[in-house]
């Protein structure tokens, strides 16, 4: 194929993924109530699952400032929604698109890391919304520089908090993914992972600090240990490589 065949073959996957994204954002829209009520909104619940399993009483109260704000979050809380609702069909469009530039044997090993991609991407995201979101708030919801300054948050932070912690953790879960891909073309081995397992180690504690910083062991322990396992895991899904 040439340059412009492969221009015109990626405006063929933005087209169709635009199309999907759309539907899936009209038919989400009106899903209203479930979405905020249901789902984005239960951390702020006293009957929160993480709460009653840490037996802790807490609750948040939003509020809203902005005259528009509540709209335009709906428009953007629907979007992430659907872009989450059709990230399977995502990877597959690019599955698609990436094919024809591959070798017989690179297919085989691209092929099986989207097919887990988006299944570790739901993963994430669920560790995020599960576990990471809750905290966080819990965190900051009692943190104060002075008694006489009470804390009130607005619904556009904690929308934006919510998003970026349960799309990050869906990212970051990504990485056995990148790395079966990777081991596959021959770039990393196990020998490689092990050697600088340590290092990972200490960034795995640095994210985990920085996504939950709340200060305590248990907490980090919560977010670090999955993060870790990944990486172990990681290492029984590469091949070794002969050097």
């Amino acid at each position: 194929m040439t340059f412009w065949d492969h221009l015109e073959e990626l405006r063929g996957v933005l087209i169709r993924s635009a199309i999907v994204l759309v539907v899936l954002f009209v038919a989400l829209f009106f899903f209203k109530t479930f979405i905020f009520d249901g789902i984005v909104l239960a951390p702020t619940k006293p009957d929160f699952w993480l709460y009653r399993l840490l037996g802790v009483d807490f609750s948040l109260k939003l509020i809203n400032i902005d005259v528009t704000a509540q709209f335009f979050i709906h428009m953007r809380v629907t979007f992430i929604a659907a872009v989450i609702v059709c990230f399977p069909y995502l990877c597959f469009e690019l599955w698609r698109f990436v094919a024809p530039a591959l070798y017989a044997n690179e297919k085989n090993a691209v092929r099986g890391a989207f097919g887990l991609g988006a299944g570790l991407f739901y993963l994430g995201a669920s560790v995020g919304y599960f576990v990471v979101m809750p905290l966080v708030m819990y965190f900051f919801s009692g943190y104060q520089v002075s008694a006489s300054v009470e804390n009130t948050f607005a619904l556009q932070s904690y929308i934006s908090i919510f998003t970026a912690m349960v799309m990050l953790m869906g990212i970051l879960f990504e990485f056995p993914s990148v790395i079966i891909v990777l081991s596959r073309l021959g770039i990393v081995d196990r020998a490689f992972l092990r050697k600088y397992r340590r290092h990972a180690i200490v960034s795995v504690v640095i994210v985990a600090a920085v996504l939950t910083p709340t200060g305590d062991p248990f907490t980090m322990l919560v977010v670090a240990l999955p993060l870790y396992l990944l990486y172990e895991f990681s290492i029984l899904m590469c091949h070794d490589i002969d050097r």
